[in-house]
């Protein structure tokens, strides 16, 4: 006598049942790390697109927006519905705005994994070994620096996590925090960063202040200041013509931020020194690098990246400008860095809002400043 199979429905029934047990107990077993249970910097910007099949051909299926950075575990799943739970793959870009030092990077993934920084190809783990947790190091001058995660899923769980950390270059009275990461562990607890000393100020009126690259509006974004960091000013700048910008010391980053939200404890701003933004400053005679700006309107040149700076010419419609450098807010350009040859012999070199300009050549070769 042999045993009768199963109905097909409840054959189905027991096999969901079965998998979602499965899923449970691999997210018991492995929660994802967090940025604050290791003292690990995961970005911010990060756009993402995931593809049907392994090797990125045809249109993505799917479009992610990635405020927080790259730490997920789908378990037996995948980032959207429209995305298969096998043989997918998805790729990660970003802007980051780092000091200049030594950098540990972190990866954690399952199935395979390439990482490229400013286009260079960093580690290739693309063909396995599967479940890996992989640490390198790159020094990295200061500025924006382009980052992109390339991730293939191939069967059964899929994980993805990309961190890094400082470790020379540091600030003065600030330590390196080696993290350790346990790939898909229970996490350690955070490393507490030395706040040095200096004025301070809070934010006040916003639940989140935008730190930038220099003091204007349209310098390149770094990071979002919560109103509970511990923030130390190190300088005043009014280039911009309106409100006094501040460069400031969050943690372990530095940059720029307005002060019309911020609320400082010195009686007297005067007693913070004026600072020049050397990344703007010291520019104008950037090379050409074969790329261009081709005008869609009468474009005003301004002298730094914000309609608040002045103007020190014009570009007519259609008009094509050597494309030296540019600034770059939640992963796309804001304001363009050109240098514009009149038909009268003259040389106007400055900023233009990027949303009215077709761009020719190489833009990754741009500088962002």
């Amino acid at each position: 006598m042999t045993d009768s199979p199963l109905p097909l429905s409840r054959r189905a029934s027991f096999a969901v049942v079965a998998s979602l047990i499965s899923l449970l107990a691999l997210l018991l077993a492995f929660p994802p790390l967090t940025a604050e249970s290791q003292g690990l910097q995961f970005g911010t910007g990060w756009q993402g697109q995931a593809w049907n099949n392994l090797d990125f051909s045809g249109q993505p299926v799917h479009t992610l927006v990635i405020p927080a950075g790259l730490n997920f575990n789908w378990g037996l799943g995948s980032p959207d519905p429209t995305v298969n739970v096998d043989n997918w793959s998805a790729r990660f870009d970003s802007v980051q705005v780092l000091n200049q030092g030594t950098y540990e990077f972190i990866t954690s993934y399952d199935d395979a994994v390439r990482i490229y920084i400013d286009n260079i190809l960093v580690l290739d783990r693309f063909n396995g070994p599967p479940a890996n947790d992989v640490r390198f190091q790159q020094t990295l001058t200061a500025g924006a620096h382009l980052f992109r995660v390339e991730f293939r899923e191939f069967t059964d769980t899929a994980l993805l996590l990309f961190a890094w950390q400082q470790i020379t270059g540091l600030p003065p009275g600030v330590t390196p925090g080696f993290a350790t990461v346990t790939p898909f562990g229970t996490p350690d607890l955070p490393t507490a960063t030395p706040t040095p000393a200096g004025p301070q100020a809070s934010i006040a009126g916003v639940r989140g202040l935008a730190l930038r690259t220099g003091p204007y509006l349209g310098a390149s974004f770094i990071t979002t200041i919560t109103p509970d960091a511990p923030i130390v000013i190190l300088g005043r700048n009014r280039d911009e013509g309106i409100y006094n910008w501040y460069y400031l010391q969050i943690g372990e980053r530095r940059g720029w931020a307005s002060g019309r939200y911020l609320r400082v404890n010195v009686p007297d701003i005067n007693q913070i020194p004026v600072i020049g933004a050397e990344n703007f400053d010291n520019i104008d005679g950037a090379p050409d690098i074969g790329a261009r700006a081709i005008t869609r309107a009468v474009m005003n040149v301004r002298r730094r990246p914000s309609p608040r700076a002045g103007i020190v010419g014009s570009i007519p419609w259609g008009g094509v400008a050597e494309l030296i450098g540019r600034t770059v807010q939640a992963g796309t350009n804001r304001w363009l860095h050109v240098r514009y040859y009149t038909d009268d012999g003259q040389v106007i070199v400055g900023w233009i809002d990027a949303r009215w300009v077709t761009v020719q050549g190489e833009l990754f070769n741009v500088p962002i400043r």
